[in-house]
């Protein structure tokens, strides 16, 4: 199952693409089926696998190797950034502030605010991104983006690796 996944690069890039699309939809669908309001930080993830999805599918369609490697490496970094934001969210649900103070949430910002303020308030978080909402397993919506963050970054570190490995060998 492995070497058939990292035989064809082309092919683990598109796969890695279908799970972002299929966790973005699972997001979506926490969002307006069953009423869950994502934070800013929630956003900001959706964003970094919208990131990995783009760069992994357009990889994926690249015959170019060097156009491959550089769509594995931009979707390696949208990964590490996402895991980045889901670790830090998940540090603040473990460790809650006594007050919350992350201010408005996204929409009353977009609202409020022209989108050249409410931007930086966006990735500054708002909204109370410390509330446990959901979980499974014991785990919360946060620890899970982590676990699926970490596993795509080691899953594009690996593709990205090999396939320079493969280069220098030849």
């Amino acid at each position: 199952m492995i070497a058939w996944f990292f035989g064809a690069p082309r092919r683990a890039l598109a796969l890695i693409c279908l799970a972002c699309v299929l966790m973005l939809a699972f997001g979506l669908y926490l969002q307006h089926v069953v009423g869950l309001e994502p934070c800013p930080m929630c956003i900001v993830q959706r964003y970094a696998l919208v990131l990995v999805a783009v760069f992994a599918g357009l990889a994926a369609l690249f015959r170019a190797q060097g156009l491959r490697l550089a769509g594995t490496a931009l979707a390696l970094l949208s990964a590490i950034g996402g895991a980045y934001t889901a670790a830090a969210q998940s540090w603040l649900q473990w460790n809650p502030p006594e007050v919350v103070t992350c201010g408005r949430d996204l929409y009353g910002m977009i609202e409020t605010f022209p989108l050249k303020r409410a931007l930086p308030m966006i990735f500054r978080g708002g909204g109370d991104c410390s509330k446990v909402d959901w979980s499974l397993f014991g785990l919360t919506l946060a620890n899970w983006s982590f676990v699926a963050f970490a596993v795509l970054t080691v899953l594009l570190l690996v593709l990205l690796f090999r396939r320079r490995a493969a280069t220098t060998r030849a």
